[in-house]
């Protein structure tokens, strides 16, 4: 008898779907357990729905009032750019980031503050009635009773921003839509009043700030002031107050000092021109005659003398011509000419000694002047060594005043757009008092409702599906036990399973031919010689299987043998009325011939020979154990073409896994609905440890109905039918 020690790769196409994708097997998994857990997933929506319904009847109607506000980037300008500050275009992240912003200044609690305060709601028992609030709650202090009327305005209140639009939705809920309509337009009212307020503390702050920097601008001018004048007064200097000019000290117009040294030289410089000027004149009469100097000559009464003088002589030349040289009038004549020019060389001296005299002064005033300016160029030196100094004072009283002067015409400039405020919160649409409630909303609650149901039904349909670790499906046995898949037998209906496997046209017969072909090509030398059946515990099936391979192997000409070898509890004779008088236990127990307790099974249409299990021995597993057991398998498989052994439950006997030790195949059977996969495997790891061919599984007694659409169209509902009457049956 061949001993295989290896799995065998089991039958691929043993179960529809075996070659199909991970996705689709999911999909159908999926659809497997919706339906299995139908009712109860039903039942949690319908518990969701009736909750729902339930909520929607006792809830208390609430009113929705909107009021819109339009939010621009930058207010009005009212002053000009003088008075604003001119800001660049915004991007659209910065825009997007001022609107987010703006809507959590919306959402604030320091606006809810407000609201509360402008409509004085911590003390009106119609807001905290609207919110559902009874008057005996509000037994806390003012301050607490204002906490909670805040506290609900924040929790009531939906602010929201339209899609792609500059437009806030102010949105607040209550049981009163007049109150409602009332605190929405308040939130808007004070939304802006709270954005002209930031405006004007800010540049209240600003004027402050400018008064406070304005007020120690005057205070270090008048100490600079009062230091340069100190100094002034220490020195003796004598300044005026531009005594410091932009380019520097003016010296000429800065002290009296300066100013008279100015003057001096000015004066100087004029009486040195008279001098040269007089002196000229001087020059010109001393080293010429008397009477041939200009000015001289110029002067009118030497004319007027030389005129007459001119005219005497031009009489006695004509008295000369008519009387005698010793004529009077000639005489008298002569005399008149010489009184002339005695008066008329008087005259000429007496302007000569004018020119010089005139001389003398402007040189004598010169010579004073001068003086007066090295005295004066003297004090100057001396009093810009102590203008060092007073300069560098001056210098800072200057910078002190231009200081106060900007700041001066800042703060006027702050005072005059002080009370001029332009706000960029626009209200577009107030509030109107609504008319129909906004919740609750039996639709929208009874959506919810069923998708919550959905919801939590498919939670609970997952858990249990992944909890449930019993074997319903084919797919189950390969996806919990990793076992090759043999055959899916239906439940028999319509009687015992040997009455419905009398019939060849049931689809009882129909699934273990079905297996039948898979046993035939389940290892690379075809079937089998020995096969142990087997399964987890009892009832499960095994002893149907044993007998339907053996029924279906005999119906294709394989002489099979059948062996009841649970010699706990045999239960295969019982299915043909044979005696169990004598069986395997008394072949164990005797060196008998192999054949000798064989009994002939007649169908009718099929034939084989079985060995029932005889009497029940005391110590089953010492006989099963025993080397004539191994004897007369080897024994049979040499009669027989297969040698079908049917073995008692796997769990707390040792009987399977021996005699699948010693067996060329074995076959496990599951009874669909109840194996549980931890009891399964247990089974399975007491197998492996005799290191057996197991050949896959059987799903014995499956229920299609219990199952999705598409292992009812494989296992019991759409099975090809027989031709009756010309005419189409299921079976």
């Amino acid at each position: 008898m061949d001993q295989l020690t290896h799995t065998a790769p089991g039958y691929p196409l043993a179960y529809p779907g075996a070659g199909e994708n991970a996705i689709s097997a999911s999909i159908r998994s999926v659809l497997s357990a919706v339906r299995r857990y139908f009712w109860m997933a039903l039942a949690i929506v319908a518990a969701t729905v009736g909750l729902a319904l339930v909520a929607t009847m006792l809830d208390t109607p609430r009113y929705s009032a909107s009021s819109t506000v339009q939010i621009n980037d930058q207010s009005d300008e009212v002053l000009g750019a003088d008075f604003e500050t001119q800001i660049a275009p915004p991007s659209d992240w910065d825009t997007e980031r001022f609107l987010n912003t703006q809507l959590d200044v919306l959402r604030s609690r320091a606006l809810a503050e407000r609201v509360v305060d402008a409509l004085d709601l911590a003390n009106d028992p119609r807001f905290f009635a609207s919110m559902e609030i009874a008057p005996t709650s509000l037994t806390g202090s003012e301050a607490e009773t204002r906490k909670w009327a805040i506290a609900l305005l924040q929790g009531n209140l939906d602010i929201d921003l339209r899609r792609s639009t500059r437009i806030a939705l102010i949105t607040f809920t209550s049981t009163d839509p007049e109150l409602s309509a009332r605190i929405a337009d308040a939130f808007a009212e004070e939304f802006i009043q709270q954005n002209l307020q930031r405006r004007f503390d800010s540049s209240s702050y600003a004027r402050n700030f400018v008064a406070e920097q304005l007020d120690e601008a005057r205070r270090n001018l008048e100490e600079s002031e009062a230091a340069l004048n100190d100094y002034a007064r220490e020195t003796g200097l004598i300044r005026t107050r531009d005594a410091v000019g932009p380019s520097g000290p003016d010296l000429a117009a800065g002290s009296v000092t300066s100013s008279s040294l100015l003057q001096y030289n000015q004066a100087a410089i004029r009486a040195r021109e008279n001098r040269i000027a007089a002196q000229s004149r001087w020059d010109a009469v001393r080293e010429t005659a008397l009477l041939s100097s200009q000015p001289v000559l110029s002067h009118p009464t030497v004319q007027s003398l030389m005129t007459r003088r001119a005219q005497l002589e031009s009489d006695l030349q004509a008295a000369r011509e008519r009387y005698l040289p010793n004529h009077p009038a000639i005489a008298r004549l002569e005399g008149d000419i010489a009184g002339v020019n005695v008066q008329l060389e008087r005259t000429a001296n007496d302007v000569r000694q004018s020119i010089r005299a005139e001389y003398r002064a402007a040189q004598a005033a010169e010579q004073r002047l001068e003086n007066q300016v090295d005295r004066a160029r003297g004090a100057t030196l001396a009093e810009q060594d102590q203008s060092v100094r007073y300069n560098v004072l001056a210098r800072e009283a200057d910078t002190a005043r231009s200081i106060y002067d900007g700041l001066l015409q800042r703060y006027r400039e702050l005072n005059a757009s002080a009370g001029i405020a332009s706000s960029n919160i626009t209200i577009i649409d107030r509030a109107e008092v609504p008319s129909a409630q906004s919740s609750p909303s039996l639709t929208r609650n009874l959506a919810l409702g069923i998708l919550l149901g959905l919801a939590l039904a498919g939670i609970a349909i997952f858990l249990r599906d992944q909890l449930d670790d019993v074997v319903h499906t084919p797919e189950d046995v390969e996806d919990k036990l990793g076992l090759s898949l043999l055959g899916v037998v239906p439940r028999a209906e319509g009687g015992t399973p040997v009455e419905v496997l009398a019939d060849p046209k049931s689809s009882l017969t129909e699934a273990y031919n079905s297996m039948r072909g898979a046993l035939l090509y389940s290892t690379p030398r075809g079937l089998p010689k020995v096969l142990v059946v087997t399964s987890a515990q009892s009832s499960e099936g095994k002893s149907t299987t044993s007998y339907a391979l053996a029924n279906g192997f005999a119906r294709i000409g394989v002489a099979p043998l059948l062996i009841d070898a649970d010699l706990r509890r045999p239960a295969i004779h019982k299915m043909f009325g044979a005696s169990n008088e004598r069986g395997l236990t008394d072949l164990l127990v005797s060196q008998d011939a192999a054949g000798s307790a064989t009994l002939r099974i007649d169908n009718g249409e099929t034939q084989f020979d079985l060995i029932p299990a005889g009497p029940i021995p005391p110590s089953p597993s010492e006989l099963l154990a025993s080397p004539r057991m191994a004897q007369l398998l080897e024994t049979y498989s040499e009669q027989y073409d297969v040698v079908i052994v049917d073995s008692s439950p796997v769990l707390g006997l040792a009987d399977a896994p021996m005699l699948s030790a010693i067996a060329d195949g074995t076959i496990f059977v599951i009874e669909a609905d109840r194996g549980r996969s931890g009891a399964l495997k247990a089974a399975l790891r007491r197998l492996r440890a005799m290191e057996p061919n197991i050949l896959g599984a059987v799903l014995a007694k499956f229920d299609p109905s219990r199952a999705d659409n598409r292992y009812s169209a494989y296992y019991g509902y759409d099975y090809y039918a027989y031709a009756e009457d010309g005419g189409r049956k299921k079976a």
